[in-house]
């Protein structure tokens, strides 16, 4: 089945089309500067990139992807009509989904009461799925939650110790993201460790710009670090991950900040950028810090602490560990981090091979633990467009064969 997924924000919109019977990735691109100075839309497939001017808007965005893709000189489809469904990524499902749901009228209106959850993502996901509806009305489209693969967690892990009235009334709670990141890579580990789904324990660190690690049980995340929104947990990019909530009383007081304004500097202006003043890239302050850059040898330090102190308090959470995962931009690709985080942590039976670890091949599975390593260590490519796809092909089977 061939199945676009689209990712939109709201100056973007990230397209990726799929073979979901062969996993081949058969072209994809993005739709940059929507409604800005300058628009273009990229286009790769079969190892060639291509730039075309861009969109004033999402729909026309989607059409312009379409008559790319249709294109009889450069184009990978014949007609709109090898296009079997429509995978959308959705930031979060709040307190009423926990799984993939076929788009309809009655969902989008209640896609909408999450805006106040996720007010820079839930519009321009939102606004995605409106504008591909519109463009293509006869295929069927999926909204796949970020949120999903968390709501599994119990209510000790997600409940946060304010007046329980109110985080009932207003259903503020931790949702998780990066779930079908997470769910993609436990359904991989469980494949590299032979067990049954139900069966694996397992820690997941998917470091990238963002960054979440997950505990699951039983093929069930149990807890994970991002909360509320994608700001809490770990130290990120540009976000701050964990802190004290009255810095955001006392930035406000020092620097005459409003709410927003607080909010904007902690998600976009903190992390590994604020740190270390050079680059909200890793692979920049890793750079920096081997030339002495001092601030950025500590940004790359405090990174790498708290994903260490996250993997201990995980491993106490789960008691029994069958792995711990890397996957993520920054998991897959930095062997240097991947070590500063294991390294020494041998008493909670966690070994690292150092050897495996330097020599391993980007975009392979790697086992890079010691052969003496209790819990095994390994480096898991993550593929969440394939999982979206295979959630959105396994929704519109159903769908066919109850007409």
């Amino acid at each position: 089945m061939k199945i676009l997924i689209i990712n939109a924000g709201s100056s973007s919109l990230k397209y990726q089309l799929l073979n979901s019977k062969t996993k081949e990735v058969i072209a994809k691109g993005n739709c940059e500067k929507i409604g800005l100075s300058k628009p273009f839309i990229s286009y790769k497939h079969n190892g060639q990139e291509q730039t075309f001017p861009g969109a004033k808007n999402h729909e026309e965005a989607i059409e312009k992807v379409l008559q790319i893709l249709t294109n009889k000189d450069y184009g990978v489809l014949k007609s709109l009509d090898e296009i079997e469904a429509v995978g959308h990524r959705e930031i979060t499902g709040g307190w009423i989904y926990n799984k993939s749901e076929l788009i309809t009228d009655e969902l989008l209106k209640q896609l909408k009461k999450f805006d106040e959850l996720a007010p820079l993502h839930n519009p321009a996901n939102v606004l995605g799925m409106v504008a591909c509806r519109k463009v293509m009305p006869n295929t069927p489209q999926v909204a796949i939650f970020d949120t999903a693969f968390h709501q599994t967690m119990p209510e000790k892990a997600y409940t946060y110790a304010i007046d329980y009235k109110d985080s009932q009334k207003y259903h503020i709670r931790k949702y998780g993201f990066h779930g079908s990141s997470h769910r993609f890579i436990t359904l991989e580990a469980a494949k590299v460790l032979g067990k049954k789904v139900k069966d694996v324990n397992l820690i997941i660190a998917h470091l990238g710009n963002g960054s979440s690690i997950t505990a699951v049980r039983g093929g069930q995340s149990v807890d994970t670090t991002m909360g509320l929104t994608p700001l809490q947990g770990l130290v990120m990019g540009t976000r701050c991950g964990d802190i004290d909530p009255t810095v955001v009383q006392f930035l406000m007081n020092k620097k005459k900040m409003t709410v927003d304004e607080v909010m904007n500097y902690l998600n976009k202006k903190s992390g590994l950028l604020g740190v270390s003043g050079v680059s909200s890239d890793h692979r920049e302050v890793e750079a920096a810090a081997k030339e002495g850059n001092k601030r950025a040898e500590l940004a790359d330090e405090m990174l790498c602490y708290s994903v260490r102190k996250h993997i201990g308090s995980y491993m106490a959470v789960l008691n029994d560990v069958d792995a711990v995962v890397f996957t993520g931009g920054i998991g897959e690709n930095s062997a240097a981090t991947r070590e500063k985080i294991i390294s020494n942590m041998e008493n909670l039976g966690i070994v690292l091979d150092k050897k495996k670890n330097k020599n391993f091949k980007r975009g392979q599975v790697e086992l890079i633990s010691d052969a003496k390593s209790k819990v095994k260590i390994y480096v898991i490519p993550t593929n969440e467009e394939l999982m979206m796809a295979m959630d959105t092909e396994e929704i519109v089977k159903k769908l066919k064969k109850s007409k």
